[in-house]
């Protein structure tokens, strides 16, 4: 098949297009960046280099594609001026308007837990947003919604509170479980629908492990040497403060913070329980070497 891979040689888009090409299938990945070009050609695949905001060249990447793996740059959490809601939907248009314009009909989308949700998902309303332009798109395109749960290596930003603290601190934690995901789990789950036969519309929850915090505390502070390493619970308020000093788009520190409270609760994880995938292999002791290394190596700016 002739697939379009979005995302460039990210966390999931290179395991992905790895996995793809070791299949046999003919690879193209995009990328803003044209030093990744021989990188991308490196793995076997074609490297098409230009902008998502850039509807025509989309439309001729994308055209006599049999499938395309969408997916949405995050962005810079630190771009005191980033509009985050208007970057999805913006790059989101692009995509329904490329895949209508190329003819293109089998699509996977990579959204989010919280997609379902038009409220209480913080910043996630965003890939709930996107989830609702691709629904536009003409019945006879099947698309196949992704939602991943919270990424394990998500896990490294409280890095500077263990190093300064000794401790991990959020609006949710404790006895609170919920999903984790590698993205290598993620881009086997994406091979396999890209791969299948799909027709209509599907969402597909993608998971790893199912923790608590105090479990993933207890792991992560094993593998760093902290076997006593804690996590506890700081007020929303709290939580928004330690953000907005770190930096944070104060939009975005509110849209997590909100997010937080709504694990805490369980809203956010309240579909992903009710369509719950089988689980994939790479656990969080797996993930916990890497976490370990990045600890011990490199130092954390405060």
């Amino acid at each position: 098949m002739k697939i379009i891979v979005t995302g460039s040689l990210g966390h999931i888009s290179k395991p992905l297009t790895q996995e793809l090409v070791q299949k046999g299938h003919s690879v193209t990945v995009i990328s803003s960046n044209p030093e990744r070009k021989k990188d991308i050609e490196t793995l076997g695949a074609s490297a098409a280099i230009g902008a998502l905001e850039d509807v025509a060249f989309l439309t001729s990447v994308f055209t006599g594609a049999d499938v395309v793996y969408c997916m949405i740059p995050p962005g810079n959490y630190l771009d005191q001026d980033f509009d985050i809601v208007a970057h999805y939907n913006k790059i989101g248009n692009n995509y329904a308007q490329a895949i209508l314009h190329s003819g293109v009909k089998r699509v996977v989308h990579l959204s989010s837990i919280g997609g379902n949700m038009d409220k209480d998902n913080g910043q996630l309303i965003s890939h709930h947003h996107v989830e609702n332009i691709l629904k536009e798109l003409p019945a006879d395109v099947a698309i196949t919604t992704m939602r991943p749960t919270a990424f394990y290596y998500n896990l490294y930003g409280f890095l500077p509170s263990i190093k300064t603290q000794g401790i991990i601190a959020a609006n949710y934690g404790e006895d609170d479980k919920g999903p984790w995901v590698s993205p290598v789990d993620i881009a086997t789950a994406v091979a396999e629908e890209i791969t299948g036969t799909f027709d209509g519309r599907k969402i597909r929850y993608v998971a790893s492990e199912e923790l608590s915090c105090n479990e993933i505390a207890i792991i992560l502070g094993t593998a760093i040497g902290m076997p006593d390493l804690k996590w506890h619970i700081i007020s929303d308020e709290q939580m928004l403060d330690g953000l907005k000093t770190a930096g944070l788009n104060p939009a975005i520190a509110e849209g997590l913070v909100e997010m937080n409270a709504n694990v805490h609760n369980g809203k956010l994880l309240e579909d992903y329980y009710r369509n719950k995938p089988t689980l994939g292999k790479v656990k969080l002791s797996d993930f916990a070497k890497e976490f370990a290394a990045v600890f011990n190596s490199k130092p954390t700016n405060n």
